[in-house]
C-alpha cells in the first residue's frame, strides 16, 4: 500500500510541514537548502560512480533552481538584483548540466559554495518577527 520507507515518508511529511507554515522568505531558504542538498548528494554519487542517482540529483537541483528560485524572481520589484540573480541561477543550472554531460564533478564544490553563500545572505536579511508581549 505504501511505497516509501519510513524515513523517506517522515522526511516528506516534515518538509511538507515546513513548507505549509513557511513565510515567503523561509520558502526561499528551503529552496536553497534543497538545491544545495541535491548538489552535495550528486557530488557523492560522482565519487561513487552511481550515474543514475547522480543524474537524478543534478536534475533535482536544476529543477529547484529553475522552477523555484528563477521562476520566483520579480523583475519589476527586484530590478537589477533580480536580473543578476537570474544570471547566477542560469550559470549554476548550465554548469550542473555540463557537469552531468561531461561526467565531471570538479565544479560542484564551487557551485555548492556559490549557492551556500546566497543562502546565508538571504537568511541574514530575514524580516524580523515582531515580538508579542504578554502580560
Amino acid at each position: 500500500m505504501y511505497t516509501k520507507t519510513g524515513n523517506s515518508a517522515y522526511s516528506d511529511i516534515s518538509l511538507e510541514s515546513q513548507v505549509t507554515g513557511a513565510t515567503p522568505h523561509q520558502l526561499i531558504v528551503l529552496l536553497y537548502d534543497g538545491a544545495i542538498n541535491a548538489m552535495r548528494r550528486a557530488e557523492i554519487y560522482f565519487q561513487s560512480g552511481n550515474i543514475a542517482r547522480r543524474g537524478e540529483m543534478i536534475s533535482r537541483a536544476i529543477n529547484i533552481i529553475d522552477n523555484g528560485l528563477r521562476a520566483g524572481l520579480d523583475h519589476e520589484k527586484g530590478g537589477k538584483i533580480a536580473t543578476e540573480l537570474e544570471s547566477l541561477y542560469e550559470y549554476v543550472s548550465r554548469t550542473l548540466l555540463e557537469a552531468n554531460l561531461t561526467q565531471s564533478g570538479e565544479k560542484l564544490p564551487h557551485l555548492i559554495s556559490l549557492m551556500s553563500g546566497m543562502s546565508e545572505t538571504w537568511q541574514s536579511i530575514a524580516p524580523q518577527q515582531k515580538q508579542v508581549k504578554h502580560g
